[in-house]
């Protein structure tokens, strides 16, 4: 193809591909306020959580980095700055991404009334469907409990599943660790413990009481939405304040790890005040999650190293072809956090969503652990499991000619089509996300972003903007085809 024809074909393209990454059985409102969960009984008196002393402004005080901490979000969740954070701790290094977990901090405090509790429900590496959860088979322990649960069958993607199957699906595919789904259906309606199926069974078991969402399966996708979208939020320093039920605001505090803060932000929206402290404290989900699967702080075991950084990546289509930037950070899965996927579209005359020719490409040597409706994931340390190491999401592949479990790629070897498959597409396009031990990594400005070919990814003021850049030269993230929108693969 000459240059001359592909612009034309590039100039002709508008409203290329804007997705929303969301098979089409799991309709998601892009907000979600649940109304307040009905209790048959009322919750015990909560135990009084301790609370923090009044520091003075610029005061020193103890942390010991927590797993996928940032000198950035630190910074955000104690009121002060990065600069006085190295000041306070020179040996941590420049270059320096994620802290190494465990190491021993100074960080100077600002203090901000109404902190929440500083007990820590679950950690991070027991949020994420990372390596603690690849030796636990989830409907096998399902099967093993006396609760109804496991008498449950839904017709999930494409077949028939039982309750272990559907928790287990949805685990994979928000990357939410199944047996703090299982905890949360103990804790909420018994799924484990009593044989009777609640009267709510089939509407709003987990709290969502609109009109989508209803029933087991889709209730778990709801939760795990909104879950993931707290984690992820306070990963980043972007879950600083939310509101209770009576219009109480509350802060987490600053020690806190992301698992606990989303856990913390997902009761808020469903408890009054009392019913939340008591979910939050000891005896709640913590209480039901221990019971079941033992102490998850018995074992220190995180899932995201110090100085964490991406391997070298080629832009995800054949080289020396031009596709337009279409979709800047993102989710990478459901609605709202994490912000974790990218979009490009190959050229076309044809708008909307069509049978494309062009090919999305392998950015590195991997296998292939996935291959579903619209979907294949990469895992680029080929121990055969998406919940460790690196491993590359692709979504909207189309179904011919797409990869096959278990084919071993090199680097810009073909996964197949773009498309508008796997979800809801204004237009054929890939989306591509990376995982690694579980955990959905930024796309966009933080301690790691996306990096094809030198390309790095910015976040914009939006969802789906955002640029790529590379020296002085800036690709803008465009659902439209145009010369700022446009890059070349292997240049």
């Amino acid at each position: 193809m000459t240059r001359t024809r592909l612009f034309l074909l590039l100039s002709a393209a508008w409203l290329l591909a804007a997705c929303s990454p969301i098979p089409g059985t799991e309709t998601l409102a892009p907000e979600l306020v649940p109304a307040a969960t009905e209790t048959a009984t009322p919750f015990p008196e909560p135990t009084p959580f301790p609370t923090r002393p009044r520091y003075a402004p610029g005061q020193l005080v103890e942390y010991f980095a927590q797993t996928g901490d940032t000198l950035e979000t630190l910074a955000v969740r104690f009121n002060t700055s990065v600069t006085e954070i190295r000041e306070a701790n020179p040996i941590i290094p420049l270059d320096a991404t994620t802290m190494p977990p465990g190491l021993p901090m100074q960080i100077p405090i600002y203090y901000l009334p109404l902190w929440g509790s500083p007990y820590q429900i679950l950690p991070d590496w027991r949020f994420v469907n990372g390596p603690s959860a690849v030796e636990f088979y989830t409907a096998d322990f399902v099967l093993q409990q006396p609760g109804w649960l496991k008498s449950q069958v839904a017709f999930v993607a494409g077949q028939n599943r039982i309750g272990g199957e559907i928790v287990d699906h949805v685990a994979m595919n928000f990357s939410v660790d199944p047996r703090l789904l299982l905890a949360l259906l103990e804790f909420q309606a018994r799924a484990l413990s009593d044989p009777v199926a609640p009267a709510n069974v089939d509407s709003d078991l987990l709290g969502y009481r609109g009109t989508s969402n209803q029933g087991l399966y889709l209730q778990l996708v709801w939760a795990a939405n909104q879950l993931n979208d707290g984690y992820y939020r306070s990963r980043h320093g972007n879950l600083l304040a939310f509101d209770l039920l009576n219009g109480e605001l509350e802060r987490p505090d600053p020690w806190q790890n992301a698992a606990t803060v989303s856990i913390q932000h997902f009761f808020s929206k469903l408890f009054e005040p009392d019913a939340y402290r008591f979910a939050i404290g000891p005896d709640g989900l913590a209480g039901v999650y221990r019971s079941y699967f033992g102490d998850p702080w018995e074992v220190n075991a995180p899932h995201l190293p110090g100085s964490l950084t991406q391997p070298e990546l080629t832009l995800p289509f054949e080289r020396n072809t031009a596709w337009t930037y279409t979709g800047g950070p993102h989710t990478g899965w459901g609605s709202g956090a994490p912000f974790a996927a990218l979009d490009f579209a190959p050229p076309s005359m044809t708008q909307g969503c069509f049978a494309s020719d062009d090919w999305a490409t392998a950015p590195a040597e991997g296998v292939i652990v996935r291959s579903q409706l619209g979907v294949a994931v990469l895992d680029l340390d080929m121990d055969g499991d998406e919940r460790t190491g690196w491993n590359i999401f692709f979504l909207h592949i189309a179904t011919d000619d797409r990869v096959r479990v278990g084919d071993h790629l090199q680097r810009g070897d073909r996964v197949g089509h773009p498309s508008c498959e796997g979800g809801t597409s204004t237009g054929t396009h890939i989306h591509i996300a990376r995982k690694y031990n579980g955990e959905w990594i930024h796309a966009g400005s933080g301690a790691i972003p996306f990096n094809l070919e030198g390309w790095v990814a910015r976040d914009g003021p939006a969802a789906y903007l955002g640029e790529l850049v590379r020296g002085n030269q800036i690709i803008r993230a465009c659902e439209c085809s145009n010369m700022e929108s446009r890059i070349v693969s292997g240049q």
